[in-house]
């Protein structure tokens, strides 16, 4: 796949929305994900394909009701892509949160070996 097939699927997906099928169809197994800052829930750097199925997981489960999800369209730049990712949801014990970041992503043999977030 190229990375433009890449960066669609992967924003087709994250709009229905289903992250770990998308992880587990196009992320390489050694990918690397990189959070805005390291927090008590999450490391600032997560290594490999199951740590990240589980942050996911781990997620989800501090999700109480999803509001509204919206996925930007990919910009897509030789072997990266970014797209913004606009999340407004409720989360147990914390309320309800207005999420903004920007997406970006790198691709390396038709698979995305990193993704960073920052807001």
């Amino acid at each position: 796949m190229t990375t433009q097939q890449i960066a669609d699927r992967l924003v087709a997906l994250c709009r229905i929305p289903d992250y770990e099928t998308a992880q587990r169809e196009l992320f390489a197994e050694d990918a690397v994900s990189i959070e805005p800052y390291a927090s008590e829930d999450f490391p600032k750097e997560t290594k490999g394909l199951n740590a990240i199925l589980e942050k996911g997981k781990k997620f989800e489960s501090m999700l109480e009701t999803i509001h509204s999800t919206r996925i930007s369209d990919p910009l897509v730049a030789g072997n990266v892509f970014c797209c913004t990712l606009n999340l407004d949801a409720t989360m147990k014990g914390k309320g309800r949160m207005d999420m903004n970041e920007i997406c970006l992503y790198h691709v390396k043999d038709g698979k995305i070996v990193s993704e960073s977030f920052h807001v």
